[in-house]
């Protein structure tokens, strides 16, 4: 019984591996997407304060 037991543990112990690693590389995808996304966002307010001439983000310039 106990070799059986460990056989059990260590199954576990490589799946919550498995799923630790899979939560890193997620963390990963999902970081560098929020980067993406805000760059793009900043992109957008600095075309659209130059195309309307306004400081929509009222950080005291335009642009």
């Amino acid at each position: 019984m106990g070799l059986f037991w460990d056989l059990i543990q260590q199954s576990q112990i490589s799946k919550q591996a498995e799923q630790a690693s899979s939560l890193e590389e997620r963390v990963g995808r999902l970081e560098a997407a929020l980067r993406d996304t805000r760059q793009l966002v900043n992109l957008l307010l600095q075309r659209l304060e130059t195309h309307f001439g306004e400081d929509i983000d009222r950080d005291g310039r335009v642009g």
